[in-house]
């Protein structure tokens, strides 16, 4: 199946990323060391062994970091590397923040063969300077096998008031079903990204046309609807009061997963990304998507796009071999097998048959099919507004150190008084 990635919905959320110009440079001394740094954990082992043998066959070394997991951790460290004169030649951004950050040492890759295969580039004044990583999505992942048993279709999943009332029922159930908790997420200072960036766009996008930012900008103007934003406090609200509480509070990424893994939870608050961790774990269950019930009314959807780039630093002493890595994943079989058989990943690129196997991926591939999917928009907002200002007032409703009210409050008084 050649990818919906004419998703000129995801195209048209993207094409919204068009500001400053860049510039490009560049020599290349082909032969010269490699580095690529990553956020993704999850895909760590499989792109250091595809790193090792695109090393053997180009006879380019390569060296790959993994930095991710923690909130702004990737940021926080390519600060650190620039400091030290010690960038990366590929390292990932996410968005229109990050673009606006880097964007002085950012190759133009628009010449690059790959660019004609994706719809979903990131493009700064019409010049192409992220090749898409993989597309991704999430909604609230569920065990389909636990909600059978009790008695609740998925598909009825698409409000407020149906997450209500199911999650109420099945904890109630929570013995005869053998779970911990009805929901696994967490917020602690160094999960944060899973509000501060996941939960988060629930209150910006849900809902919306594709590619719409009504929302996103009246709050980057500092003007507040107070009604969605009680809805979508509503929401939070009710995922934090059902889930695993140390999860919630202390949990890290193995263990939030983990616990949807071992069937301890019915739902989990994580994307299609954590395919390798489940076929790792050995889960059989049948899962799928639900949307995020944060609205009163009906919002039939989940969130999917490019979630994010990696780029190329201009002044990178093998500018040629770094785009030559981007090229082969694209157009080798072994690049090709990588992206979608050992990361388990959507592929963002067209002439890519190959289909992931994992259960979540195939789902948003479904909602993607059925046109049903809402915009990523966190990232209109920094790395640091969101973890430093937003997660810990998540943090705090987590641990009932503030009510709703009082988070509602506080959201409010963020947005009007930003000033990253």
């Amino acid at each position: 199946m050649k990818r919906i990635l004419t998703l000129s919905l995801v195209l048209l959320g993207l094409a919204g990323l068009v500001f400053a110009n860049g510039t490009q440079e560049g020599s290349t001394s082909k032969g010269s060391p490699i580095v690529l740094m990553q956020n993704k954990p999850e895909i760590g082992a499989a792109l250091s062994a595809y790193g090792d043998a695109w090393s053997k066959t180009s006879g380019i070394p390569i060296t790959i970091k993994s930095i991710g997991g923690t909130s702004n951790g990737l940021g926080q460290q390519l600060q650190a590397d620039y400091a030290a004169g010690d960038m990366p030649d590929i390292f990932v951004i996410q968005g229109l923040q990050d673009y606006k950050q880097w964007q002085s040492i950012l190759l133009d890759l628009s010449g690059q063969k790959w660019v004609d295969q994706t719809s979903v580039p990131f493009k700064d004044n019409g010049k192409v300077y992220g090749f898409p990583v993989s597309i991704e999505g999430w909604g609230l992942a569920y065990n389909a096998d636990l909600l059978q048993k009790a008695g609740i279709d998925p598909k009825s999943l698409v409000d407020y008031g149906a997450y209500k009332a199911a999650f109420a029922k099945l904890d109630a159930m929570k013995s005869a079903l053998g779970i911990n908790a009805v929901v696994s997420m967490a917020a602690s200072p160094g999960m944060s990204w899973v509000v501060t960036d996941h939960n988060f766009n629930s209150l910006l996008s849900n809902g919306l046309p594709y590619g719409d930012l009504s929302v996103v900008n009246a709050l980057l103007a500092g003007n507040v609807d107070s009604s969605r934003l009680t809805q979508y406090a509503n929401w939070v609200q009710l995922l934090f009061q059902y889930s695993d509480k140390a999860i919630l509070t202390t949990g890290n990424y193995d263990a939030q997963v983990n616990a949807f893994a071992t069937q301890k939870t019915v739902f989990l608050h994580q994307g299609n990304w954590v395919d390798p961790n489940l076929k790792t774990a050995g889960v059989t269950f049948k899962m799928g998507f639900a949307p995020h019930g944060s609205m009163n009314t009906p919002t039939d959807g989940i969130f999917v796009a490019a979630p994010s780039f990696y780029v190329v630093d201009k002044n990178s002493k093998d500018v040629a071999g770094a785009e030559q890595f981007l090229n082969d994943m694209v157009f080798t079989p072994a690049g090709q097998d990588f992206i979608v058989n050992k990361a388990g990943m959507i592929p963002a690129f067209k002439n890519i048959d190959l289909e992931p196997s994992g259960p979540l991926s195939k789902s948003v591939e479904q909602w993607m099919k059925a046109g049903k999917i809402y915009s990523w928009n966190q990232y209109y907002f920094s790395g640091d507004f969101r973890s430093q200002v937003l997660g810990p007032i998540y943090n705090q409703l987590a641990t009932n150190q503030i009510d709703e009210a009082k988070f509602i409050q506080l959201m409010t008084d963020a947005f009007k008084n930003r000033k990253n």
